[in-house]
């Protein structure tokens, strides 16, 4: 079954406009899907369907897929642009190419960032069935609870909201404030989820660095340095049927 999608976010991959541009594209009555006029961006579409702005196609990902890591800095948002004039993760990026970053990051949070210009793939290894595996290294404060640690392991709901198996390791105390780091291991990725379940355990969180993405890890690259994966580490994510990670 294909996996489906809102149309404002099929545009903004292709390049074409950004999210919020798509958005008043659509409620402009200037695009098509499948010959039939859409002016609601609540509006789902497959990778099949015929999109077009004012009778033109938008571009679809057909050439070769290109992934690219990225450690992002705090400080530094991950979008395309922002209204407040904050720097983007998109100033880092020096290629031409129309990309596409695969699980955020939050304002102050740091580590492994994947882009791709592939939405396909960034679909697949973003959606929650396909459970890749993401690690965090976690600055926490606080008297941890070791029960809710367990019941995280059969994932647990917070405030309303279902979260899938999450797995803590304390890694070491630093002093007799509480200060330690711990590396949590998640299998789908919500917003700002970390610091929910830290929250949730007695802990608040002080430093967050994302240190793997499914197979790609950050390893020693810099802070604020991007790096191109070789074409065989893709061929071998590829040809795991629909990056059969799961848990």
């Amino acid at each position: 079954m294909e996996l489906r999608i809102r149309l404002a976010k099929k545009i903004a991959e292709s390049g074409v406009a950004s999210r919020r541009e798509a958005e008043r594209l659509i409620e402009s009555g200037n695009v098509t899907v499948d010959g039939q006029t859409v002016k609601t961006p609540v509006f789902f579409v497959s990778d099949s369907s015929e999109i077009l702005i004012n009778g033109k196609c938008i571009p679809q990902n057909s050439q070769e897929i290109i992934i690219w890591k990225f450690h992002k800095p705090r400080g530094v948002i991950t979008t395309k642009n922002d209204p407040q004039g904050r720097r983007t993760v998109f100033d880092f990026m020096k290629e031409n190419q129309r990309l596409i970053y695969i699980g955020r990051l939050d304002y102050n949070s740091e580590g492994l960032l994947l882009f791709t210009n592939s939405g396909q793939l960034a679909r697949k290894m973003e959606h929650p069935n396909t459970g890749l595996k993401r690690v965090y290294r976690v600055r926490v404060f606080g008297n941890i609870n070791t029960e809710k640690i367990q019941e995280l392991k059969n994932g647990v709901v917070i405030e309303g909201i279902k979260y899938r198996a999450v797995d803590i390791k304390i890694d070491e105390r630093r002093s007799s404030r509480a200060n330690f780091w711990a590396t949590v291991t998640l299998w789908e990725g919500k917003n700002r989820e970390i610091r929910k379940i830290m929250e949730y355990v007695g802990c608040v969180v002080t430093r967050l660095i994302r240190i793997s993405y499914g197979p790609f890890h950050l390893n020693e690259l810099p802070s604020g340095n991007i790096q191109r994966v070789f074409p065989g580490e893709i061929k071998r994510l590829l040809a795991m049927e629909l990056l059969n990670e799961s848990r």
